[in-house]
Formats: structure tokens, C-alpha cells, sequence
């Protein structure tokens, strides 16, 4: 308690009070905007914290993560277009609802089972991450390299359509974390003669481009139309108390599930608003209700989401692993101030940790105040057309990857990855492995020589160990599953 007393003195002073207010502003307000999603927003603000404080350039990413579920519910429910992937599953029943004249109620559970979620997993990574880090404490180097290995393949099948294309994926965005000079040998690697490729590719430039240039490029084939936004008054915001009693339930069971979920490795805050709302049709007395304006099928995916997100945290925060794709971008801002999440996270930094939890309890309460009243302004942010809001996206990759080491070889790479990522989206290629693959290419590595050096040279050396001989285990499991499916699926056909 000392500790998260000092965490809220840390928010409290103005300065960190202003960037966590700023993040769920923005984090809200990219949750409304359909197409540049939380990933792509966070990877365009990596470059401007770069010189600000640590503590304060987490609490205004995290911000922005958490935030931006919030507003993904509005346009999902107002508009029927969601801001971001986890709004998908909202727009069955909350554009029913809106359309029956209940848009006001829809938005209120959203936004109070939101919070509730919200809360109770910041409680519960309070609870779990320094557990879960003390335990950690006991791994060695090959631990370390079975939790990268196995987080990175899971990720890489849960994220891509296609196990081929992934793979792939996968395998570059290794490759290009090696690139660069040998941290222990100290010889070039991938370089061709290139003086500025000797310092490495630089995270932020790579993943602007695959997400930011790439999504104007995308969009640019769109015609920009303004969208119909349905209208609710403020004093129509306030459930009635049958809503309250039907949504109970399943904001209780989002919340539970929700977090859960985001402990597993994937895209959790996606997979969870389809599991809950299968959930809450299954136990529904009146499962006809559903995808006709039924409350519990806004309740419970929309709190599940903010629970899952909460989950999430938790790996990164104690192991020091992302397992889905937005804590990716996090540990990507972790490394950019040299501060390093794992199990010593806590007791080296313990002003980092704490403050970033106070910010998410206090963030929450900010998100509840200001989604409900300014749902009207924030839904008519959804209707403006990106021919207005594309070209501030690509200044401000430009100025972005510019500001990293003030290079211009970082604006070719930008550029090179915008088109890049261009191409992938059209050609059926989820950047996410290739964005993972750089993130946690780097500690695959080194755990994996340290490993080497402890077994002196015996790669037999990770079964040996019983941690790490299971996740090897898992690991060459989902590398062969493909394979073990394909061939019962043909003896079956042939008997």
C-alpha cells in the first residue's frame, strides 16, 4: 500500500496528472477513428517521448491502450462502424439498440462496465505482476529463451490468417533486429557496406511505417464520405433499472473472463469480446434476443475488453514478455528510455511501475468522466473524412521518424516500410510477427548464446532444465500441429 500511496503522489503532480489526462483523451479518441487503431497511434507518439520524463511518457501511452477501448464502443453503437478491432462484436446489438432509441443506455453500460473492468484489473495486476516477477526471479537464460520462443510462435499463429505467411512474417522481423554490429563479437551483420546500417534499424521508423504510411496508403483508396451519426441527448444517457440488473451479470463475468484471457498469448482484447458475448448468449434465458438490441451483448464484450487489456499487462510487466501486439509497442518504449520490464522491474524502478499503475486507476475514473458527456463530440469525430486526417498522419510520421537520430536514412526507412506495409495488407500479410519478431528478436538472441555459453555448447541442455524443456516442447508442438492436422484430416477423408 506504501508503495501505490507513493505511485499516486508520483500521478498527482501536474505534470504526469496533464499526459495521463491527454493519453485517454487521444487514447478515446483513436478508439473512435476507424482505421489507424491503438497500435498505430502509440507507434506514432514513440518518438515524442523520447525526451520526456520516463514515468510520464508510459502513463501517456498507456493512456492511449486502455483509452482507446472506450472509444471504440461510441462509433460502434452511434455510427455502426467500430474505431478498433475489439468493437466489432458492439455493433450486433449497440446499433440496434441506437436505432430502437436506447443509444443512451448502450453507451452508459459500455462505458461503466468499461470501468469496472478497468479497475478491477488494475487491482488484480497489482496483485499478480509482483508474484509473478518474485517467481521469475528463479529464471535463467534458457527460461528466458523458451518464453520468447514459445510467446513469439503463439503470438505469430493467433495474429496471421495464414501459418506460411506468418512464419515468414515472423522470420524477417528477426532478421532485422540482427542487423546492425554484433553485441559480443563485435562484427558487422547485414550492413552491405552501409555505414548508417552499422547502428541497426531502428524500431520506431519500421513500425510508423508498417502501420502509419501504410494506413494512409490504404486509405487513400477510399472515397471519404462523412457518416450518419445517430444522436442521443445527455439526460437520455441514464440506464434504467432493468438494464442495470441485465448487464450485472455480465459485466461480472467480462471482467473475470476478460483478464484471464489477456494472460494467454494473442490478440486477447479481440478474442475476448467474441468468447464473452458467445457466453452470454449461451446463458441467456432469451438467446433470440441477441443481434436484435440485446444489453448483454454490449455489457459483456465491451468489459471484457478493457479487462483483457489489463491481463495483458501482466507478462510484460513480471516476465518482461508482450503477448499480444499493443504491449509490444509498450515494451518498445520501455527499451527506448533503457528501462527494462521483467522481474528486477520492481525493485530497480520501483517509481516506474507503481506510477504506471496509479495512472491506470486514476486514468479510468478520467475515462468514465469524460465519455459519457462528450459521447456526442466524440462521435462526430468519427464523421470526418480522412482526406482532412490522413495528411496530419503523414507529417507527423515524417517528423517522427526524422526526430529518432536525426537521420535521414530513417525517413528512407520509414517510406521503404510504409510501402511496404502497403503491400502486405493487399497480399494477405499481418505485419504483426514482423513487428513482434523485432521486438523480441533481441532477447531471443541473447538468451539463446548466454544459454549455449551455460551448457558449453550442448543444445541438449534446454530439455535438460524442466521449465524450459516444456515450453521447447510446446514450441516445436504448434510448429508441427499444421502438419499433425493436415495428415488426420487426410486419414479421415481416405477411411
Amino acid at each position: 500500500m506504501e508503495d501505490l500511496i507513493q505511485g499516486f503522489i508520483t500521478v498527482f503532480t501536474g505534470q504526469n496528472l496533464a499526459w495521463c489526462f491527454l493519453g485517454v483523451v487521444m487514447g478515446t479518441l483513436v478508439g473512435v477513428l476507424p482505421g489507424l487503431g491503438p497500435v498505430g497511434a502509440m507507434s506514432l507518439l514513440l518518438p515524442v517521448t523520447f525526451n520526456m520524463d520516463t514515468t510520464s511518457a508510459l502513463i501517456l501511452l498507456a493512456g492511449i491502450y486502455y483509452g482507446s477501448m472506450y472509444g471504440g464502443s461510441t462509433t460502434s453503437i452511434l455510427v455502426n462502424v467500430p474505431g478498433e478491432a475489439a468493437s466489432v462484436i458492439t455493433c450486433l446489438d449497440g446499433n440496434k439498440m441506437a436505432k430502437q432509441g436506447k443509444a443512451g443506455p448502450a453507451l452508459s453500460i459500455a462505458a461503466i462496465g468499461s470501468f469496472v473492468a478497468g479497475t478491477v484489473g488494475v487491482v488484480l495486476i497489482m496483485l499478480m505482476a509482483p508474484a509473478l516477477a518474485r517467481a521469475a526471479l528463479k529464471f535463467g537464460p534458457p527460461e528466458y529463451f523458451g518464453i520468447a520462443l514459445l510467446g513469439l510462435l503463439l503470438l505469430t499463429r493467433l495474429t496471421g490468417k495464414q501459418a506460411i505467411k506468418s512464419y515468414i512474417m515472423m522470420f524477417c522481423g528477426i532478421a532485422l533486429a540482427t542487423v546492425g554490429m554484433d553485441p559480443i563479437g563485435g562484427t558487422e551483420r547485414f550492413t552491405f557496406g552501409s555505414q548508417a546500417l552499422i547502428q541497426g534499424l531502428d524500431f520506431i521508423p519500421v513500425i510508423m511505417g508498417l502501420y502509419g504510411i501504410a494506413e494512409v496508403l490504404s486509405s487513400a483508396e477510399d472515397v471519404f464520405k462523412p457518416l450518419e451519426v445517430l444522436k442521443v441527448k445527455f439526460r437520455e444517457l441514464l440506464p434504467s433499472k432493468q438494464d442495470f440488473r441485465d448487464s450485472a451479470g455480465p459485466v461480472a463475468r467480462g471482467t473475470l473472463l476478460g483478464f484471464l484471457i489477456g494472460l494467454i498469448p494473442g490478440p486477447a482484447n479481440i478474442i475476448s469480446t467474441f468468447v464473452s458475448y458467445g457466453v452470454e448468449k449461451k446463458l441467456s434465458k432469451h438467446p433470440e434476443k441477441f443481434g436484435k438490441g440485446a444489453i448483454e451483448g454490449v455489457a459483456g464484450p465491451e468489459t471484457a475488453n478493457n479487462a483483457a487489456s489489463c491481463g495483458a499487462l501482466v507478462p510484460l510487466l513480471s516476465l518482461g514478455v508482450p503477448f499480444s501486439p499493443l504491449p509490444a509497442v509498450l515494451l518498445g518504449a520501455f527499451m527506448l528510455h533503457n528501462v527494462i520490464p521483467g522481474p528486477t522491474l520492481i525493485q530497480e524502478h520501483p517509481e516506474i511501475f507503481w506510477g504506471l499503475i496509479a495512472s491506470m486507476y486514476v486514468g479510468n475514473a478520467m475515462l468514465l468522466v469524460l465519455n459519457l458527456p462528450l459521447v456526442g463530440l466524440f462521435a462526430r469525430v468519427a464523421s470526418i473524412p480522412g482526406k482532412y486526417l490522413m495528411p496530419l498522419v503523414i507529417v507527423f510520421c515524417f517528423i517522427g521518424a526524422f526526430s529518432v537520430r536525426n537521420s535521414l536514412f530513417d525517413i528512407w526507412v520509414l517510406v521503404i516500410f510504409g510501402f511496404l506495409g502497403y503491400f502486405f495488407r493487399n497480399h494477405g500479410y499481418d505485419p504483426t510477427p514482423l513487428a513482434l519478431g523485432m521486438v523480441l528478436g533481441p532477447m531471443l538472441e541473447d538468451s539463446f548464446r548466454q544459454s549455449l555459453v551455460l551448457f558449453r555448447g550442448d543444445m541438449l541442455g534446454f530439455l535438460s532444465r524442466p521449465l524450459s524443456g516444456v515450453m521447447m516442447g510446446l514450441a516445436a508442438l504448434i510448429l508441427v500441429w499444421p502438419l499433425i492436422r493436415s495428415a488426420v484430416q487426410c486419414f479421415f477423408i481416405k477411411k
